[in-house]
């Protein structure tokens, strides 16, 4: 049976603090926290947001900055079962085509922040030294990270390596040398895109404990089970159809095993079946988002019975639908047609 496309609409304009948002989870409360790199704009700061339980959203707080390079780069975020909040700061990400986004290589940090009444009360640096941390989800105990590049690794075939880092939740002051001596160093992986050299990205657990990992170049998913001891046993390709699927950026899994994947490359939303089948659900045209419409996805989420979606809206280029950066920032929702 054909799968009903769904209709992107739009779920909020963000305020302007935002110039680009990127990774969600949500709060004991049952509130949303976005969280803003702001690659498009270096004079906002990166912050954290949030959606009460009405959907009114107001700047939680401003992430701590590197001491070295004076900013923020919050992408994955997730709470420990403490309600700390663990979070990516990707320093390590430019774009050529973006003014002012030069990136600053192997400066990117894991930040636990324990935030009490909208204030950082205390910053724990996890780990430091990473050359470009991206997704991230806590499962067991631990703090998984999909680092999209490690480009000091170099692969016979010439093509990117990239990786899943782990870390302890009490780890603290990590140096991350980029390289496969790391001990934190979970599992790896090989983009064999030529054209899109980028590699792990969207990261995710289902409810058996099995660990997905999106290789964004090759808009394929891999399926990591584990080992009694909690190393890897197997990594696979579980899911990949180059029509449905260009590219796997940030992923949820709903509760009957459904993956939903940001397709970032093709402007759409992908739905993977618990049996591995891949569809596409939704896709709009390049536009500016302000109507709702898919722009440039970067993560989903299911917030109250909803499929909300960031706008990344930032990247361009002969891969992407994405066409130029515009402001207000925006979050869409998929709805049934």
């Amino acid at each position: 049976m054909r799968t009903k496309m769904q209709k992107p609409r739009l779920f909020a304009k963000l305020p302007d603090c935002v110039a680009t948002p990127d990774g969600m989870v949500i709060d004991s409360d049952g509130s949303l926290v976005l969280a803003c790199p702001n690659y498009g704009d270096y004079s906002r700061p990166g912050c954290l947001l949030k959606f009460d339980t009405s959907g009114r959203v107001r700047k939680w707080v401003d992430v701590p900055v590197h001491p070295q390079t004076g900013h923020a780069f919050p992408m994955g975020i997730a709470f420990g079962p403490d309600g700390d909040l663990y979070v990516v700061d990707n320093q390590g990400w430019s774009d050529p085509s973006v003014p002012g986004c030069p990136g600053f290589p192997f400066q990117g940090r894991i930040l636990r922040l324990r935030i009490r009444d909208d204030e950082v009360v205390k910053t724990t640096v996890v780990a430091h030294g990473m050359e470009h941390p991206n997704g991230m989800r806590i499962n067991r105990n631990h703090v998984y990270v999909t680092h999209s590049m490690l480009s000091k690794v170099k692969d016979p075939s010439g093509l990117l390596v990239s990786c899943v880092y782990r870390f302890r939740l009490d780890d603290q002051d990590i140096a991350i040398t980029n390289t496969l001596e790391d001990p934190n160093l979970f599992t790896t992986f090989i983009t064999h895109n030529p054209e899109i050299q980028y590699g792990a990205d969207g990261i995710e657990f289902d409810k058996f404990g099995n660990l997905y990992v999106g290789n964004f170049g090759d808009g394929a998913v891999h399926k990591i089970t584990f080992n009694d001891d909690g190393s890897a046993r197997e990594n696979r390709v579980w899911a990949k159809d180059p029509v449905q699927l260009k590219s796997t950026d940030g992923m949820i899994i709903d509760s009957e095993g459904n993956l939903y994947i940001a397709d970032f490359c093709a402007n759409a939303v992908a739905r993977v079946s618990a049996n591995g089948t891949v569809t596409r659900i939704a896709q709009s045209p390049d536009s500016t988002g302000v109507n709702g419409d898919l722009d440039q996805p970067g993560e989903p989420i299911i917030w109250q019975g909803r499929l909300v979606v960031t706008c990344f809206d930032l990247v361009v280029g002969p891969q992407m639908v994405n066409r130029k950066h515009e402001m207000p920032a925006t979050l869409s929702e998929l709805v049934p047609r």
